[in-house]
């Protein structure tokens, strides 16, 4: 058994902040750059270079990448053989809070759905424990802007609408957000579980890096036939037209009942941010 104080927990959660919100992960810097290389519409490709040089301004003077540092959303995979030494929720949250105060980030979270109020420190965090074999515990810190989260659809589909009916409610909820969630998007579809588990599978999505596909060949070919369907709306980055849409799209699948079809679209923007710590 391997014991980690909760110390060390909050230590890394903290830097994950302000390191999920000041660079972009590799694959998605990588897309950005590709997309601007290949984008023929002379105002889309403008506006994507205006993009990667706000990436490039946010590196060199260790600046936010977008003005909406979001909500922390934190996964957390934990061994079986792992002991925390302390209150493993209570040190997520404390992390959350030095990293949003160290690192001048904004603060957005509410401390009521309804009454409203600034929590003032960012928290609490949501957060999601997959516990896996083994001695190691890794933490990915997502922050999720709400400009794109509202964007964000789940739809209980029949079993008879199969996979075109899949198929367009996804291509559907990218054409009704427009511009709202400040294109080129990134999507992560999660099909299948029920009610709340889609919600998951969309979100966990999200985590997976773009040049990775699903590991099933049929999953992996439903992406790359949404990711050009919906490219070929035309909306573009920031809504002013081109082909650059969506940068990439992961779809993330579990069994469900023999009455449903759960599908779930979670909407990211082109800052699609996380950053992981193995301890």
């Amino acid at each position: 058994m391997r014991t980690i104080p909760a110390q060390r927990i909050t230590e890394a959660v903290a830097a994950l902040c302000i390191e999920a919100n000041t660079h972009l992960p590799a694959d998605v810097e990588a897309a950005l750059q590709a997309a601007r290389a290949s984008e023929p519409w002379p105002l889309a490709q403008t506006t994507l270079g205006l993009l990667c040089d706000n990436l490039t301004a946010a590196g060199e003077a260790g600046l936010p990448i977008c003005q909406d540092t979001g909500m922390a959303c934190v996964f957390v995979e934990l061994g079986t053989d792992v002991h925390i030494e302390g209150d493993f929720e209570a040190a997520i949250h404390e992390g959350v809070r030095r990293g949003y105060t160290d690192g001048y980030l904004r603060k957005s979270i509410a401390a009521d759905p309804l009454r409203r109020g600034n929590t003032g420190d960012n928290t609490p965090a949501a957060i999601t424990v997959h516990l896996v074999n083994g001695e190691g515990c890794t933490i990915t810190v997502a922050p999720k802007g709400f400009g794109s989260e509202n964007m964000s659809r789940i739809g209980m589909l029949k079993p008879a609408d199969g996979v075109e009916g899949f198929k367009q409610f996804v291509v559907d909820t990218v054409r009704q957000a427009g511009s709202n969630p400040c294109p080129p998007v990134i999507l992560g579809v999660g099909v299948g579980g029920s009610f709340d588990k889609v919600a998951y599978l969309a979100k966990k999505a999200l985590l997976r890096p773009l040049d990775v596909p699903n590991p099933d060949p049929y999953y992996a070919d439903l992406e790359k036939a949404l990711l050009e369907e919906i490219n070929a709306l035309g909306i573009g980055p920031q809504g002013f037209g081109g082909r650059t849409t969506c940068l990439g799209l992961a779809i993330e699948q579990m069994p469900t009942h023999v009455a449903g079809l759960p599908v779930a679209v979670n909407v990211s923007c082109h800052v699609t941010r996380r950053a992981t710590a193995r301890l």
